[in-house]
């Protein structure tokens, strides 16, 4: 369950006064023993766009290790405020942000590590950089996706305590001010502290304290890191500011799987114009140490003696996509569950391709299924009225012996399936025939996830579209 959480606050507050939720606190479950501190190479290049989306900008960090990141992309920050902004960041976090190469650097495989490190006196340092561009922001009618793969430091317990990585975006109004948070608008793409098996989404905004945005705290979710934990592998944290629809969304997603959003309706008109109507936002990475969100979640200071340093955050890709003019995944609104619903209309994938078809009704269908890869589609309404079946329109060319199931899951793509089916060769990557599968009675308003499972490596299945029945 996403539970609410003390949250730093921006640099608008003074250092010093902190929001502590103590309930809170008291319910979290004790951190896992601490892991190593190594991290999995980055994988080869920033994924290509989804289907309907246009690249804006990428940093996929290649570069000789010991180098600082590009300087044509990136501002290193330094020191423990902006010049003439609030002390300690505002966030009473206790470390010096260097552009030293053993606290910000590349690694020579694709990554970018940043590295919290203790000198002999006890004082912190660590890096922090943010994007020289400020203007990222969706065009009215299309949406915007900020991506990172990255891997959280690898450590847990008390060698951990006063550990905050963060990706985030802070709206552009605030270069050169630094007085006016929360207003002008701050998306946490994937925060964490203490080295707690859990990813953080926060929107900040309105005023301080209080406000539409509950402020310090700021409306945030939070969830476990599917499969591995956040420490042990990358993940893969976004946030899609979606314009299509008459009223425009925020949503956090882990894996392709959602766990926070927010709507435009659950705003006033001057809140909501004051953090989306300027030019833009700029991107951020750091690692803090210390401060009011692990301070609070703690309940006590941190970082402590018995705190590690030099367990490095390590990010393989940033990247920011846009829809085209009547394109794109996100926005698709409530969808009817016993509507036709076109495989490549999905939100999220992993692993497959799209390709036209030769199907009744032309277009095109979602190709190169394969084992362990992922679709979802967002808020499909099922309605008061049960559906207990699933039909979907499937082909293959795989060869003899090479199959697998197709699956239905809500909410997570590792939820227990609700129904699903086996199918194999069709005759023909384009021979499409409609298989029904009979699902667990299923009302209400989900997020559809549809996995695929084989025994084999190749591709086993294509996918047109399905829909949902009461037989």
């Amino acid at each position: 369950m996403d539970i609410p959480r003390p949250h730093r606050p921006r640099p608008h507050r003074p250092p010093g006064r902190r929001r502590l939720l103590a309930a809170w606190c008291a319910a979290l479950v004790p951190a896992l023993a601490a892991g190593a501190a190594t991290a999995p190479a980055a994988q080869a290049d920033v994924p290509p766009p989804p289907a309907g989306w246009d690249l804006v900008w990428s940093d996929d960090f290649n570069g000789a290790a010991g180098s600082l990141p590009a300087a044509d992309r990136w501002i290193i920050d330094t020191g423990t405020s902006y010049p003439g902004g609030p002390a300690n960041w505002g966030t009473g976090e206790v470390q010096t942000y260097t552009s030293d190469p053993a606290n910000l650097s590349l690694d020579g495989t694709g990554n970018l590590r940043i590295t919290p490190r203790r000198d002999a006196s006890g004082q912190w340092t660590s890096g922090r950089i943010e994007t020289r561009r400020a203007d990222f922001k969706p065009a009215e009618g299309q949406s915007l996706r900020i991506e990172g793969r990255l891997q959280m430091p690898n450590i847990t317990g008390e060698a951990a305590l006063g550990y905050w990585p963060a990706f985030w975006a802070l709206g552009s109004p605030y270069r050169g001010n630094y007085w006016n948070w929360p207003a002008i608008g701050e998306f946490d793409v994937m925060e964490n502290v203490n080295g707690i098996n859990s990813v953080w989404g926060v929107l900040h905004c309105g005023v301080n304290p209080g406000g539409p945005c509950n402020e310090t705290s700021g409306l945030g979710a939070s969830t476990p890191c599917p499969g591995s934990t956040c420490q042990s592998g990358f993940h893969t944290y976004a946030f899609e500011w979606d314009r299509t629809g008459a009223v425009e969304s925020f949503r956090w997603t882990v894996d392709g799987q959602r766990f926070h959003s927010v709507s435009e309706s659950q705003f006033d008109a001057t809140t909501w114009q004051n953090m989306t109507a300027h030019a833009g936002y700029f991107l951020l990475l750091n690692v803090a140490m210390g401060g009011a969100f692990p301070d609070g979640v703690q309940g006590s200071r941190t970082p402590t003696a018995a705190t590690r340093p030099g367990v490095p955050m390590v990010v393989d890709y940033v990247a920011v996509w846009a829809t085209g003019e009547g394109g794109g995944e996100p926005g698709p609104g409530v969808r009817d569950a016993r509507s036709t619903i076109q495989a490549e209309d999905h939100q999220f994938q992993t692993g497959t391709g799209t390709e036209a078809t030769t199907d009744t009704g032309g277009g095109s269908n979602v190709s190169r299924i394969s084992n362990g890869d992922v679709l979802r589609y967002d808020d499909i309404a099922f309605g008061d009225t049960p559906a207990r079946q699933f039909r979907a329109r499937v082909a293959s060319g795989a060869a003899g012996g090479v199959s697998g199931l197709v699956q239905i899951r809500l909410g997570s793509p590792t939820a227990p399936p609700i129904g699903d089916f086996s199918v194999g060769s069709t005759g023909g990557w384009q021979s499409w025939r409609t298989v029904p599968a009979d699902i667990s009675p299923t009302t209400g308003t989900h997020d559809v996830y549809l996995t695929f499972a084989s025994g084999q490596p190749a591709d086993f299945v294509n996918l047109n579209h399905f829909t949902f029945a009461t037989p």
